[in-house]
């Protein structure tokens, strides 16, 4: 069996971490929320088993914004880099942008397209949702 290690980093590079595993579920969201968070026109994110998870150094340089509902995300304390969502406390799932590693994952829907920012133009691969995805399509 082939083992899978993918690794990140923030922008300065004083948080690392590795992932023991694949990334799946590869999404982007162009809601207003997350033009914010991503400081971009979208999100680029994928989910991660937080038992294949690690912080290798830089771990007290975290700082999190907890949302509703148990949400949240973690950011370098030094240069503001996006490096993970948590959902309740455990890690969800990571930035595409800060791997180091081609995560050989395709976006494969995007959300909110409602909302996109006028200036974005979308892209043409992968399903296009108005809003948030239906339950038929989560239960997949």
């Amino acid at each position: 069996m082939v083992m899978i290690m993918l690794t990140g980093e923030c922008f300065c590079g004083a948080i690392t971490y590795q992932i023991d595993g694949k990334v799946r579920d590869a999404r982007s969201c162009h809601c207003s929320r997350c033009r914010k968070v991503f400081s971009a026109q979208a999100s680029a994110y994928a989910l991660v088993d937080k038992n294949e998870f690690t912080w290798l150094t830089g771990q007290e340089k975290l700082t999190s914004y907890m949302g509703e509902h148990g949400f949240g995300f973690q950011f370098c304390t030094h240069c503001g880099s996006t490096l993970c969502g948590v959902y309740r406390g455990d890690i969800h799932g990571i930035t595409l942008g800060c791997l180091n590693e081609d995560p050989e994952i395709e976006i494969g829907y995007h959300l909110y397209v409602g909302s996109r920012a006028t200036w974005e133009a979308l892209p043409v691969s992968g399903k296009l949702y108005e809003e948030g995805q239906t339950e038929n399509e989560v239960a997949k």
